[in-house]
């Protein structure tokens, strides 16, 4: 296949990252692949942003979780750590909280994913607040949309507010978390629902192996 068949990138930009991607899946994906993969990621960022500044580092991040899902359900290893993927509706209150606590409490014994059915453009600012506050590390959280590959690779898949929408994959693991949607609430109810998370959070680590 020549270069001028590969799928067309929307910023001459991610060529960078769909080099690096390539290189890390080299013997396992294709160029072409993994350009169409981070080609396609970022027109789904692109489609809810607010802010398009950051955009192609975005998109590579996203392509490469995509990536690791996908290679995991095609060469699943027996002894892996626990995948843990949160879902809400606009991936920019509950699902976020949620996995940001999870990574920070479980450190690499967890692979963390969070996702919305409808993601909007930025993560609620009271959301973050209430998390810096707590001492959780946020790494530029965006919302993301939810993707076939992620919800595949999931060993739990955890529900919050998303209704017929969240997915359903026969063979996974399911939990609903009734929790109060932060969008609009002051911050002092966001803390609240940031520390109900974190009991929920405490007794979900009780049960994953090696965490």
């Amino acid at each position: 296949m020549t270069a001028s068949s590969y799928p067309v990138l929307p910023d001459e930009r991610l060529a960078a990252g769909v080099a690096r991607l390539a290189v890390r899946h080299q013997g396992r994906y294709s160029v072409e692949t993994v350009q169409r993969l981070i080609a396609d990621s970022y027109e789904q960022l692109a489609a809810n942003a607010h802010v398009r500044t950051h955009l192609v580092v975005l998109a590579e991040r996203f392509a490469a979780e995509r990536l690791d899902a996908l290679a995991h359900i095609e060469s699943p290893t027996g002894g892996e750590r626990p995948r843990v993927l949160f879902v809400c509706s606009h991936n920019a209150g509950r699902s976020q909280m949620a996995a940001a606590l999870l990574a920070h409490r479980a450190g690499d014994d967890v692979i963390v994913s969070s996702a919305g059915t409808h993601p909007s453009g930025a993560v609620d600012p009271h959301v973050v607040q209430a998390l810096t506050e707590a001492g959780v590390a946020l790494d530029e959280v965006y919302p993301k949309p939810l993707t076939d590959e992620i919800v595949q690779a999931a060993d739990i898949v955890i529900t919050m507010g998303c209704g017929d929408a969240c997915p359903v994959v026969p063979g996974h693991r399911y939990l609903d978390w009734p929790v109060p949607d932060p969008d609009g609430a002051p911050i002092a109810v966001v803390r609240s629902i940031r520390d109900a998370l974190d009991a929920r959070i405490t007794a979900l680590l009780d049960t994953l192996p090696g965490a």
